[in-house]
């Protein structure tokens, strides 16, 4: 890590939320502290500024908090880009609704709702299953 790290404050100023989200979000492991101080105190990286609004424009998409955790904390990949990619897409499914005619709206917002759906399943199939 090249850049210092942030005191639950300041990460929580950088990130345009309050210490107490950073506190949830680290309490439901979306966050982990790259450090402690001697007197205990967390210290995060600055990467974790993204970390906290992507976790946002998730949530925002109607993922919940804890899939996004779930899938943050697997171990077997990094699921950081693919959840990121989801993101990217989910926005670009909202837009398209937003300037869409009514009958198309209606088939969009139920191509998301699907969508929400094979995420949430997708988050809880083992990352070690193996495929055929």
């Amino acid at each position: 890590m090249t850049d210092v790290l942030l005191k639950i404050g300041e990460l929580a100023a950088r990130a345009q939320v309050s210490p107490r989200t950073v506190d949830y979000y680290t309490s439901l492991g979306l966050l982990a502290p790259a450090k402690r101080t001697a007197s205990n105190y967390r210290l995060y990286d600055p990467a974790d500024v993204d970390r906290i609004h992507l976790v946002q424009r998730l949530e925002v998409q109607g993922v919940p908090l804890e899939e996004i955790a779930a899938a943050l904390q697997s171990r077997h990949a990094d699921v950081g880009p693919i959840l990121e990619r989801i993101d990217e897409d989910l926005r670009t499914l909202q837009a398209a609704a937003e300037t869409a005619s009514p009958e198309v709206q209606g088939l969009l917002a139920a191509v998301a709702t699907r969508v929400h759906s094979l995420i949430t399943v997708a988050l809880q199939i083992p990352p070690d299953l193996p495929l055929p």
